[in-house]
């Protein structure tokens, strides 16, 4: 029987692989305007260390690197990782950030309560089953630290292109050749179980415009 969410989550890793190869640093230079904020909050929060969870070419990563934090970032394409690395080199941030090869789909290869921060941009509302994204969460809960801070972006029900596209099923619709998860609301509260939800703010970016909730989440003590 085909594996249809193997699949297509094998296309989507092709699919990013070409696009960073074709277009090297495609998001720029500038940090996303929820890594700005997440950088606040982890100050706030006394954290040391950040992990990023599909940082690919790695504006953020660099970004939290400058911010004075140790980052490990992750990514399922290594081309992504090696522009990272790259550029982490040319601005003399080498040494507080590492890199790793990782599908969200799999556990970490981290210790339990082992880092003080998690970042996620857009990477939970990938081509990811809700089983897939609930694992996903469970393993950051596992290695965050008690009083640690968790911060993930995803595009959202209301966003313009849902409802568009190739329908897979479980909210994912695919547009332009990437597939994307669609969160409604209860999705968010239900990953919350367990945690203290500090914050759940809509905003919007890009030029359709792409509309997303910013979540802020803490791992109890």
């Amino acid at each position: 029987m085909p594996d249809r969410d193997g699949d297509l989550a094998q296309a989507q890793q092709e699919h990013w692989q070409h696009a960073y190869t074709a277009h090297p640093g495609m998001y720029g230079e500038e940090p996303s305007g929820a890594a700005v904020h997440a950088a606040a909050v982890f100050h706030a929060a006394g954290a040391r260390d950040v992990l990023e969870l599909g940082a690919g070419h790695g504006r953020d990563a660099l970004y939290f690197a400058r911010e004075g934090f140790a980052v490990q970032a992750t990514d399922f394409s290594p081309v992504g990782l090696q522009q990272l690395q790259a550029t982490a080199r040319t601005r003399g941030v080498a040494e507080q950030v590492t890199v790793s090869v990782h599908d969200v789909r799999e556990p970490l290869a981290l210790a339990d309560a082992s880092v003080d921060a998690v970042f996620a941009h857009m990477l939970l509302c990938m081509a990811l089953s809700t089983r897939e994204i609930h694992a996903a969460v469970d393993e950051i809960h596992r290695v965050l630290r008690p009083s640690g801070v968790f911060v993930y972006t995803v595009r959202h029900t209301g966003d313009a292109h849902y409802g568009a596209g190739t329908a897979h099923g479980d909210d994912i619709f695919e547009h332009g050749g990437f597939a994307v998860h669609f969160f409604p609301r209860h999705l968010v509260d239900a990953l919350a179980d367990g945690w203290i939800l500090n914050e759940v703010h809509a905003f919007e970016e890009g030029e359709l415009p792409r509309r997303l909730w910013r979540i802020t989440q803490t791992r109890p003590r």
